[in-house]
Parts: C-alpha cells; sequence; structure tokens
C-alpha cells in the first residue's frame, strides 16, 4: 500500500531522523537518489555524457539536494548549470560542491535573472520550491520555468513540482509540469491528488530511511494489487447465493431503463451470490441479465438483502422519492448514487445504524454541501472529508482522482486506477452496483468503495486500451480484472 504523509509529520521525521545521522547524511541520500532519477531521464533520451543540464535551484533544502544531485551528475560528464532564486540563501556545501565538480552558475546576483538565453538543454530539474512552499510560483519564477521548458526538454521536480500544495493537491497559481517527480522517505498527499497530480507526472519514490520515522497511521494511503487481493471476497466450500450475500438494486426509471441495466451489470460482478431489483425498469434488467431477482414494485417489497444500492436513473417521481426512503429505512448497508443524492432526506441518512456509502461525482458534492462545483474541483481533499463528517457517511467523490474517506479521522484513500476514458455515460452506475455488491459480500464500507473503485479503474483501462469506451464495456471486463488481481 502507498502511505502518504503531510508536511508537519514528514518535518518531524526528517528532524527525528537526523539526530541520528552525521550532518548532511539525509540530504546526500535523496541527492543521490535524484541524480540516478536524472541520469535515468537522460539515457531514456541519450546519455548522461555530454548532456546539458539547467537546475533551477530555490534556497531551501530542495535546492540543496538539486545542486548536490547536480554535483553528481557534473561528475558523470554532464554540463551542468544552476540557475539560483536567491543566491545569497543558496545551500553552501551544495553550492561547493557543484563548482567543485565542474558546474557553474548562470544569472545574475539578484536570483534568477537570465542571461540573453542559456541554449540548448536536455534535462530542467525544478529545486525551486519544496513541501513548505505555499501559493503558486512568483512571476519572477513562472517566467523562468516557461523559456526553460521552451525546448520541451523533460523536468524533474524535486519532491513536488514547485507551485503545487503538498498537503492538499490544490494548485493555486502557477506551477510546474514535471515529467517526473522525485519524492523523498513518503508520498505526499499533493502527488496522488488533482490538480496537483496532473503537474507531477510519472512518481519515483527515493527511501532515505525515513519509514521507521513515520507514525502508523498516514494521512493517505492508496491500495496496491495484494491489497485489493486480499479483501475480494471469495466463497467457501459450503457457501450457497444466500450465505454469499444478496444486493438490492434500487435503480432505472421508465425514461432511464438502462441505468437500471448498468447498475444490475455491476452488482453481478461484484462477489454478492445474487442481484434483487426492485423498480420500473424490471423488464429491461430481465431481458439482459436472465439471473437478476426482479421485483418490479417498491425496495421495501422486494425481498430480504444484505445491501442496498438506489439512485442510478431513478429520475424526481413520487415514485422515485418512495424508493430512497425505503431504502435509506431498510437497517442494511446502503449505497447511494445519483438521483439518490438529490432525493435523500439528510436526516434519515444521519439517523442510520447501519453503514451508509454516498458515490457523488463533483458537481453532486458541490450540491450537498452548498459549495460551487469549482471548489469541490480545487480542493477534493477537503471536500470529501467534511462531506464524510456532515453527512456520517463513508463518501466516495469520483473524478479524475477518486477518495474514499469516512468519519472518524481514518486515512483517506485514493485510487490510482482509472483512464480518463471512463468520463463517459453510465460508468458511474457500474460503480455503484459493483460496489454495493461488495457491501452485499460483507466488506466493510470503506473497502467495498475503495476496492470497488480499484476494479472499476482497472477494468476501464483494459476496455478502454486508450480508446473510447462505453459503460457496458467496463462491466464486462470486471472478471477479467478481478482474476489479474486475485492471482
Amino acid at each position: 500500500m502507498r502511505h502518504a504523509y503531510d508536511t508537519e509529520t514528514v518535518r518531524s521525521a526528517e528532524q527525528r531522523l537526523m539526530r541520528e545521522l552525521p550532518d548532511g547524511a539525509l540530504m546526500r541520500r535523496a541527492a543521490a537518489g535524484l541524480a540516478v532519477a536524472c541520469g535515468d531521464v537522460l539515457r531514456r533520451n541519450g546519455r548522461v555524457y555530454g548532456s546539458r543540464v539547467l537546475l533551477l535551484v530555490g534556497g531551501g533544502d530542495n535546492g540543496g539536494d538539486t545542486l548536490y544531485a547536480g554535483a553528481r551528475l557534473a561528475r558523470r560528464g554532464a554540463g551542468v548549470r544552476a540557475l539560483l532564486a536567491a543566491p545569497g540563501k543558496a545551500h553552501p556545501g551544495g553550492l561547493a560542491e557543484l563548482l567543485a565538480a565542474g558546474g557553474a552558475v548562470i544569472g545574475t546576483p539578484d536570483g534568477f535573472g537570465t542571461p540573453d538565453g542559456f541554449g540548448p538543454v536536455d534535462l530542467v530539474v525544478d529545486g525551486i520550491t519544496g513541501i513548505g512552499g505555499r501559493g503558486g510560483l512568483r512571476p519572477d519564477a513562472e517566467r523562468l520555468v516557461r523559456e526553460a521548458t521552451a525546448g520541451r526538454a523533460p523536468v524533474v521536480a524535486v519532491d513536488l513540482p514547485s507551485g503545487v500544495e503538498a498537503d492538499t493537491g490544490q494548485v493555486l497559481g502557477p506551477a510546474v509540469r514535471a515529467d517526473v517527480t522525485v519524492t523523498f522517505g513518503t508520498y505526499k498527499p499533493g502527488l496522488l491528488i488533482d490538480p496537483a497530480a496532473g503537474h507531477a507526472g510519472a512518481l519515483r519514490l527515493v527511501d532515505i530511511g525515513l519509514g521507521p520515522a513515520l507514525p502508523a497511521r498516514p494521512c493517505l494511503e492508496a491500495l496496491q494489487y495484494e491489497d485489493v487481493a486480499a479483501l475480494l471476497p471469495v466463497p467457501g466450500t459450503e457457501s450457497d447465493k444466500y450465505r454469499r450475500g444478496v444486493v438490492g438494486v434500487a435503480a432505472g426509471s421508465r425514461q432511464y431503463p438502462g441505468a437500471a441495466v448498468l447498475a444490475v451489470s455491476g452488482a453481478l460482478h461484484g462477489g454478492a451470490g445474487a442481484v434483487r431489483y426492485a423498480g420500473p425498469g424490471a423488464d429491461a434488467v430481465i431481458a439482459r441479465h436472465p439471473e437478476t431477482l426482479v421485483h418490479p414494485g417498491r425496495p421495501a417489497e422486494a425481498g430480504r438483502v444484505q445491501a442496498w444500492v438506489v439512485g442510478p436513473g431513478l429520475g424526481d417521481t413520487p415514485e422515485a422519492v418512495e424508493a430512497v426512503a425505503d431504502v435509506l429505512a431498510a437497517d442494511v448497508p446502503v449505497l447511494v448514487d445519483a438521483d439518490g443524492l438529490r432525493l435523500m432526506d439528510t436526516g434519515a441518512v444521519r439517523a442510520r445504524d447501519a453503514a451508509t456509502v454516498l458515490t457523488p461525482h463533483a458537481g453532486e458534492a458541490a450540491a450537498l454541501l452548498g459549495v460551487a462545483r469549482e471548489e469541490v474541483e480545487a480542493g477534493r481533499l477537503a471536500a470529501v472529508r467534511e462531506l464524510a463528517a456532515r453527512y456520517d457517511a463513508t463518501v466516495l467523490l469520483k473524478g479524475s482522482t477518486t477518495l474514499v474517506a469516512e468519519p472518524g479521522g481514518a486515512p483517506v484513500r485514493v485510487n490510482p486506477t482509472g483512464t480518463s476514458w471512463l468520463a463517459t455515460a453510465g460508468s458511474g452506475d457500474v460503480l455503484s452496483g459493483l460496489a454495493g455488491s461488495l457491501l452485499a459480500a460483507g466488506l466493510a464500507p470503506r473497502d467495498a468503495a475503495s476496492v470497488g473503485a480499484y476494479l472499476h479503474g482497472l477494468a476501464a483501462r483494459r476496455a478502454s486500451a486508450g480508446a473510447p469506451v462505453a459503460a457496458r464495456d467496463v462491466a464486462a471486463r470486471i472478471p477479467e480484472v478481478w482474476r489479474d488481481v486475485y492471482a
């Protein structure tokens, strides 16, 4: 599992480790890993020897890491030049080592002033600001980054791209867009959450020995294959369809019967032993999925289930309002999506004893919070935490970065799978059915939401393979990626 820690925690761990190490050892460890990563990028496009490297150097520890790494590259035959943001604040040891290795400093005594062009560049290393940076790049730094990358040289960011917010994933002004980000000791939330994650490029974690100094509980975590495999429900030798769990689906309408079909498609592949459908889309569901147990009336009359999914394609009729109320009154875990989020009674959600999972996209989350959609998209981590606390529910916030939060302070989970082609009609209906089925199979709400998002994203990647994809294609690939993960 990938773990991410906030700035305060990382700094505390670094201070603790530095007290146990010789002076400068931690920075040299970071610089060594950074130099290796830079060398790898240069070799992909040619070679290290004779390459032209431009360092953009700030005045903090990230600037020191950058200078020491530049010295290592210079000793390997690269032509390394450094532009200093604040020459008087440059790390003295790193600067001395760069110059001793044959590197050069260019610019003006005022910092970040450039000579008449700095010529061709094969690699730009962004060491302007570190995890302590706040707000976007200053105008002089923004101009410099724009000029340095005009030739389309690859950019390696040191710890995180300058200008992004390490703890929140926000981008509050101009920021570096890196091809590779080399981060030290642990991941930072901003590297995993959009919009900042979109600036980071490929991530490379350098182990500097920080692990033992970090607390057991991170602020953010991302599941990996082995984590998902350990959570997947597997029937035992004595299992039958009822012991495996029955998931109820209250979705679709006369206007949107396809939503019912897609939600049931996801549910059939989610680990529960049976799917029970209730609603006006019964004919469409049974025509496509004859194994479904269908009931054309209210959810309360459909029969026993171990979890409910409610909302996709319900519309806003009195029958839809009644269906949502029926489901929220059930004493089993409930997943609410799409129209169900508009129609649910907030008091009824908070009063529930059984688990509740809400799965809004940014627009729906904004409506639930009473803010603009742009505010949610710019601050996804804050939004998902606030929703979980306000509704006393597990919340899966869908989007370019899908996040799962629950009340009580457990680490927020970020989903590492998916593709931009997943932004297609009906894909959320499939996810709802899949995650609801995992709930019925016995997974805890946070696990059901996280595993559902993970498999859904993998299935979309497999179905798309770089081309447009339909929601039904995603549902069809779930068994295939389930096998891959579990194998």
